[in-house]
C-alpha cells in the first residue's frame, strides 16, 4: 500500500470515527435519559464527517460514497437550524459549507481528471455492485428525508423510530457492498453503527409503548 493510499484511508478512517463518535454520544444521552435524544453533537459531528467523507469518494473515485452523503448533508444543516447552531456560525463558514458539495458536484461532472465519466469508464467495480451499493445509499438517504419530514412536522429536531429501522436495513446492504467492494473504512463504520441504530430502536418502542400506556 502506497503512501497516497494510507493517506486516503486515513482521511476516510478519520470521516468514520466522527459518524461513529456521534452515535455513541447520542445513544450514551440516551440510555441516560430514557428516551431518543437529538443532541446538537450528533449534527455537528455529522456535517464534519459528511464533508471529510464526501473528500473521500472523491479520492477513492467511488459515486456511491459521493452520492449517498450529498443529501444528508444538506439535511444536517437544517437540523442545526432546528437547534439555533446554524444561525451562530460566521457566515464564511456558512456559505463555504453550502458551496463545497456542489462544487464537488460540478468537479465530478466537468472535471478533466475526476470527472463523472471517467470515474465510470475507469471504475474497478461492476455494474451490478454499484447498483446494490446505490440503493443501500439511497435508503441510508431516505432515513434522514423522513427524520427531516419528522422534524418538519413539530419544528424540533427528533430522531422517530422509523429513522432507526431504515437505518438497519441500509446499514447492512452498505456491510455487503463494504465486503464485496473491500473497503474497511466503510465495513467498519457500518458494523458499529448496527449495535447502535438496535440499541436506539429498543429505547424508542419502549419509549412509544410507555406514552401510549399515560395517554390509555
Amino acid at each position: 500500500m502506497s503512501r497516497s493510499d494510507i493517506g486516503v484511508y486515513s482521511l476516510g478512517l478519520i470521516a468514520q470515527v466522527l459518524f461513529s463518535s456521534r452515535i455513541l454520544v447520542q445513544w450514551i444521552m440516551s440510555e441516560r435519559a430514557g428516551r431518543v435524544l437529538s443532541p446538537t453533537s450528533f449534527w455537528t459531528f455529522s456535517i464534519l464527517a459528511s464533508f471529510l467523507l464526501m473528500l473521500y469518494g472523491i479520492l477513492r473515485n467511488d459515486l456511491v460514497i459521493i452520492g449517498g452523503q450529498v443529501v444528508s448533508y444538506f439535511i444536517y444543516m437544517r437540523n442545526l437550524h432546528f437547534k439555533n447552531v446554524w444561525q451562530e456560525l460566521p457566515w464564511w463558514v456558512r456559505w463555504s459549507s453550502v458551496v463545497f458539495p456542489m462544487a464537488a458536484v460540478a468537479w465530478l461532472l466537468f472535471g478533466d481528471i475526476y470527472s463523472l465519466s471517467y470515474i465510470w469508464q475507469h471504475s474497478k467495480i461492476s455494474g451490478a455492485l454499484v447498483a446494490w451499493g446505490g440503493a443501500g445509499q439511497i435508503i441510508f438517504t431516505i432515513r434522514f428525508v423522513y427524520q427531516w419530514y419528522c422534524s418538519e412536522k413539530v419544528q424540533e429536531s427528533v430522531l422517530p423510530n422509523g429513522f432507526w429501522v431504515i437505518s438497519l436495513v441500509g446499514s447492512l446492504m452498505i456491510i455487503l457492498y463494504a465486503v464485496l467492494r473491500l473497503d474497511p473504512v466503510i465495513f467498519i463504520g457500518q458494523l458499529f453503527g448496527i449495535i447502535a441504530y438496535s440499541r436506539n430502536l429498543m429505547i424508542g418502542l419502549r419509549q412509544q409503548k410507555s406514552s401510549q400506556t399515560i395517554s390509555g
